[in-house]
């Protein structure tokens, strides 16, 4: 069975985050970003450019998958909810339910993921990779659970070291 683990960025700085990876043994991260930018200076190694270069020196290939993340429409939404309830983009919980419900229409129904759970490592494993700490506050806990639906994949979230 495959196995695939999800990560995120904030909680980590850019040691901590490539120490956690590979004590998972990641070969392939697998960005699901829109924006490949993380605001804040103790978050630039996130950020594209310095992100890749980092896991090319740590010998981890790296996949953007532009076709999974949520539209400039969906993240207002959550924006919108995260305001209502009082919720800071980087201390939210969990996901609004109009927002799984739009983003799983919208998004993930008409996405084949197929191709994604077939190029799995055979040896190692593969990292969704997206911003929140917890994955049950970002869109990879979606996808995470679809591919577990529909292609068997074994999950299992990351989260940093308190």
């Amino acid at each position: 069975m495959p196995t695939m683990v999800t990560i995120g960025v904030y909680g980590f700085d850019g040691d901590s985050f490539l120490q956690r990876l590979r004590h998972a043994d990641v070969r392939l991260l697998i960005d699901v970003r829109q924006r490949r930018g993380v605001r804040g200076p103790e978050y630039a190694w996130a950020n594209s450019l310095r992100l890749q270069a980092a896991l090319a020196h740590a010998r981890i290939a790296y996949e953007h998958h532009p076709e999974l993340a949520p539209t400039t429409e969906l993240r207002r939404l959550q924006y919108a909810e995260d305001d209502r309830q009082g919720v800071g983009k980087r201390s939210r919980r969990e996901l609004a339910a109009e927002y799984t419900r739009r983003y799983t229409a919208e998004i993930l129904d008409r996405a084949d993921l197929t191709p994604l759970a077939s190029a799995l490592p055979d040896s190692g494993t593969a990292a969704l990779f997206c911003v929140e700490r917890d994955p049950e506050a970002c869109h990879r806990s979606l996808i995470a659970q679809r591919l577990t639906e529909r292609h068997h994949v074994t999950i299992e979230h990351l989260r940093p070291l308190d």
